[in-house]
């Protein structure tokens, strides 16, 4: 690389965005990064209400899976702040009733051994016909998901023929959990690429929370060791549009009609996002950039409760199939630093938070009627704990496009972090890497990204 200082112009102040700064200042370059909104951190942004309390745009579950995540959280000493929980999954039903997958500590599949034999809902039957419908992934393993994206889940799952109380009670939820979309519109290969990882590495389905906020755990020691190595943030900047000559990206307009230059460019966006600053020259200029357009985001709304007493004592994710809340945790439980209500102890009460799905059709809605929805739902699945409890605080964040939308033939339209143009780089958990649009994947992303302008930089 030339020992002069290349400058490299970060679009986007998310996960990704903020984890590309760390990996290229760390070599030396000149960082500056764009963010349109007044915080950082993305989709895994968290900021304090008027109040005092702790908002977040989502129920962040950190995967035992997600080894790049917590490569940089120990490189920015913060990994201490991940509170695993025991390995097992719990799902809430409607009436008071519910059921939990454990797992052995013993290699794989033994590990799961005690998910299929007692669970307390499934038959083993029921069990052992899914466990059957799994042989083309035991024996193929990762070779085998890409060969079913033509097909939505719930269609892969008719031509198994492994009954619908699994998929309801167990894969709706699950569906839903990871990408915000039920089984009748994920594609197949998203949940078998998961299933054949958590069947083959028994710890990446360990689940851990933050002890406290997104914004002080990740976010911060971001932006602070970024900082210190010179790296420029620049909040409230819009950007407009990409310029594109031809040949190579020669600027960055932003929506107050600045324009920005760099040596390189890396588009850390939401898809929805990127495909606005593209411009249309661009888009015509290669099939790479073209086909973007058929990646969606998906609608995502989180809600908080506040409740009067202790429904639940888990501490732990949840998951429920019956209702809106597919998936949630009591915060006053599995977050300790979360034990607050305006600055005061909430101790031996219940902080819910819950990702609630599919939020299509709930987006149109008004807050009222959906947080009545979700407390039908915990009524639900908690008929006797609440009765009589009262709702002391709520929260709603709606977010239209949030992960991308990964539907039956999208996989072909994911693109690689290195792009056609010599300059321009992409950064997402919609590209091209290991773990899809999650923590794990805006991380990887970013590193595949940042890698990818070294590697331009060193043979320039």
């Amino acid at each position: 690389m030339s020992t002069e200082k290349k400058s490299v112009m970060i679009l986007g102040g998310g996960l990704a965005g903020l984890t590309a700064t760390k990996r290229l200042v760390d070599r030396g370059f000149k960082v500056t990064v764009l963010e349109k909104r007044e915080i950082f951190g993305g989709k895994v942004s968290s900021w304090k209400d008027d109040e005092g309390d702790w908002i977040e745009s989502g129920t962040h579950c950190f995967f035992g899976a997600y080894d790049v995540l917590y490569d940089l959280m120990k490189e920015i000493k913060s990994y201490h702040a991940v509170l695993w929980k025991d390995h097992r999954l719990t799902y809430t039903l409607e009436g008071g009733k519910r059921f939990t997958f454990n797992t052995w500590d013993l290699p794989s599949p033994l590990h799961l051994l005690p998910a299929i034999v007692r669970n307390g809902y499934f038959s083993f039957g029921e069990m052992a016909s899914f466990s059957r419908s799994l042989i083309p992934l035991a024996l193929k393993q990762a070779s085998y998901p890409p060969t079913q994206d033509h097909l939505t889940f719930a269609e892969w799952a008719e031509q198994k023929k492994f009954g619908n109380r699994l998929m309801d009670k167990m894969f709706r939820p699950m569906a839903l959990a990871l990408k915000f979309i039920p089984p009748e519109e994920i594609s197949a290969k998203i949940i078998l690429d998961v299933t054949e990882t958590f069947y083959r590495i028994p710890e990446s389905s360990c689940m851990g929370f933050l002890k406290g906020a997104p914004q002080e755990y990740l976010h911060q020691p971001l932006l602070g060791h970024s900082s210190s190595r010179g790296a420029v943030f620049r909040n409230l900047a819009a950007v407009d549009e990409l310029l594109f000559d031809g040949t190579e990206i020669k600027g960055v307009q932003l929506r107050n009609g600045e324009i920005l230059t760099a040596d390189y460019y890396l588009a850390a966006l939401p898809i929805h996002d990127l495909n606005k600053v593209l411009p249309a020259s661009l888009k015509s200029h290669d099939r790479f950039f073209g086909g973007l357009s058929n990646l969606e985001g998906v609608p995502v709304i989180s809600v908080q409760l506040w409740y009067d007493r202790e429904i639940v004592t888990d501490d732990n994710v949840l998951f429920s199939p019956d209702g809106i809340i597919p998936v949630y945790a009591n915060l006053a439980r599995t977050t300790p630093e979360y034990r607050l209500l305006r600055g005061e102890p909430f101790i031996g009460k219940t902080r819910f938070e819950f990702c609630v799905a599919p939020a299509r059709e709930l987006l149109k809605l008004s807050r009222e009627e959906i947080l009545r929805r979700v407390d039908l739902s915990v009524r639900s699945c908690y008929p006797q704990q609440t009765l009589g409890a009262k709702v002391l605080k709520s929260t709603l964040v709606k977010i239209p496009h949030s992960v991308y939308a990964p539907l039956p033939n999208m996989e072909q339209f994911r693109p690689t972090q290195r792009t056609p143009v010599r300059n321009l780089f992409l950064a997402g958990g919609f590209s091209r890497q290991l773990y899809y649009d999650s923590m794990g994947g805006a991380v990887m992303s970013a590193n595949l990204a940042a890698g990818g302008i070294m590697s331009a930089e060193e043979m320039a």
